[in-house]
C-alpha cells in the first residue's frame, strides 16, 4: 500500500501544480477578450484566430483543471443527498462511483481521443473559419485533460481504499456539515440499522 500511496501523492503534486498553473490562462483569455473587443469597437477590425484563441484558453482551464478539481473534492456531487450520510458510506460510495462509473468513462475518453487527436495533428488540421487557427493544440488539450483526470481517479480510488482500511486521514478537503450535524445524522444512521 506504500508503494501506491506514493503514486497517489505524486499524481496528486502533479495535479496541484498543473490546476494552479492552468488557471493563469483565464487572465490571458480575459485580455485578450478585452483587447479584441476594444479593437473591434475603435477600429472596426475583427479576428477568428482571436475569438478562437479565447475559447482554446477557455477550454484548455477547463479540461486541465478537471483532475485538480476532483484532488481538492470540489466535483459536483448531490450534497442534499451526500450529507445525510456517514463519513464512512461517503467514502464507499466515492470508491464504488470511482470504479464502475469515473474510471471506465476517462478510460474511454483517453481511449477515443488519442485518434481523434493524432488525425489531426497529421493532418494539420485547421478551422473552417476565415483566420482560424490550427485545431490540433486544442484536441491536445482535451486529450490531456482525460489522462490527468484518469491518473486522479486512480489516485483516488487509492486513497478512499487507504481511508477505508485506516492507513491515511482522508486528506482531501471535506464539504461536511458541522460536527454536531454530521454526529446526529451519524446516530440516525446507527439507530436505522
Amino acid at each position: 500500500m506504500a508503494a501506491l500511496l506514493a503514486l497517489s501523492r505524486l499524481v496528486d503534486t502533479i495535479n496541484e501544480f498543473v490546476g494552479r498553473q492552468v488557471s493563469w490562462l483565464i487572465l490571458v483569455a480575459v485580455l485578450i477578450s478585452a483587447g479584441n473587443a476594444s479593437i473591434r469597437k475603435a477600429f472596426d477590425m475583427s479576428s477568428n484566430a482571436w475569438l478562437e484563441l479565447q475559447w482554446y484558453l477557455y477550454g484548455t482551464v477547463f479540461m486541465l483543471a478537471a483532475a485538480y478539481t476532483l484532488q481538492r473534492n470540489e466535483h459536483v456531487r448531490i450534497d442534499i443527498l451526500s450529507n445525510r450520510l456517514s463519513k464512512r458510506t461517503r467514502d464507499w460510495v466515492d470508491l464504488i462511483c470511482h470504479i464502475t462509473f469515473l474510471l471506465p468513462f476517462v478510460a474511454l475518453m483517453v481511449w477515443l481521443c488519442w485518434p481523434w487527436f493524432w488525425l489531426s495533428y497529421r493532418s494539420g488540421e485547421i478551422s473552417a473559419n476565415a483566420g482560424g487557427l490550427v485545431i490540433w493544440p486544442a484536441k491536445m488539450m482535451v486529450l490531456a485533460g482525460f489522462i490527468l483526470l484518469a491518473a486522479q481517479a486512480l489516485s483516488e480510488i487509492i486513497k478512499r481504499i487507504a481511508v477505508i482500511r485506516g492507513d491515511i486521514d482522508d486528506p482531501t478537503p471535506s464539504h461536511d456539515l458541522p460536527p454536531a450535524a454530521e454526529a446526529a445524522i451519524e446516530m440516525e444512521t446507527k439507530d436505522r440499522d
